[in-house]
């Protein structure tokens, strides 16, 4: 039987440098694309794939993404000095618990299918990470010729500046090597490139749109490619 994960890591404490303006007074989770806050979009999805418990990170300017989640099923774990992916993770494990875990972030909006509910599907126990991906010219708001290659089997590499796929912010991650990192603050990177050493790491190409919200240009690109997928 497969191991499935029941618990997400929801990415929001980055700084939002790349916002400007509009993140002087709030964190980059709080910005409105389509009329509601980035991070409500992200756990739209969560709610509808049904996940069990969700952590939250935070950081920058915590008080607005706090009051806004006061009435939300989620956990909150602060970090008083910046983590990363990969620290931020590790510091929430107690509150996610044991196992495969799901993380997104919360800077993108998607169309089409689940992103959840893809990965959920193509995960199998020979895998110790599912990246969802896109190819680099569907991928909105996003440059670059993209993060990883994919085999045949669904095995992932580092595209290293070929034409590639993006790796769109949502993915199972198994957790163990986690504790063997010596830094407190990491990037997950290094635990995906053990895993691609070892043939572990898989990726997955979502089925519909996706948009990066990383820049203030990205909210009027996000906003369309809702548009669009409503029409």
């Amino acid at each position: 039987m497969r191991q499935l994960p029941d618990a997400l890591m929801l990415f929001a404490a980055g700084l939002g440098t790349r916002m400007g303006a509009l993140t002087a007074t709030q964190p980059k989770p709080m910005i409105p694309v389509a009329g509601r806050p980035l991070i409500d979009h992200a756990l739209a999805l969560v709610e509808a794939a049904g996940i069990a418990r969700t952590v939250v990170n935070t950081h920058y300017r915590p008080e607005p993404l706090r009051a806004h989640l006061a009435d939300r099923r989620v956990t909150l774990s602060h970090e008083p000095a910046l983590l990363e992916t990969g620290g931020g993770l590790r510091k929430a494990l107690p509150l996610l618990g044991e196992g495969p875990v799901f993380t997104l972030n919360s800077d993108a909006v998607w169309t089409g299918a689940n992103p959840l509910t893809e990965l959920r599907d193509g995960w199998s126990d020979q895998m110790d990470a599912l990246l969802l991906l896109l190819p680099a010219a569907e991928a909105s708001g996003h440059p670059g010729a993209g993060d990883f290659l994919l085999d045949a089997e669904g095995r992932i590499t580092r595209a290293q500046g070929r034409p590639g796929l993006v790796y769109l912010g949502a993915q199972i991650l198994r957790t163990d090597r986690l504790a063997g990192v010596a830094a407190e603050a990491f990037s997950l990177n290094l635990l995906w490139d053990a895993m691609i050493a070892e043939g572990r790491a898989f990726g997955l190409v979502h089925r519909g749109g996706w948009c990066d919200v990383g820049r203030p240009e990205g909210i009027a690109e996000a906003e369309a490619l809702l548009e669009r997928a409503d029409v």
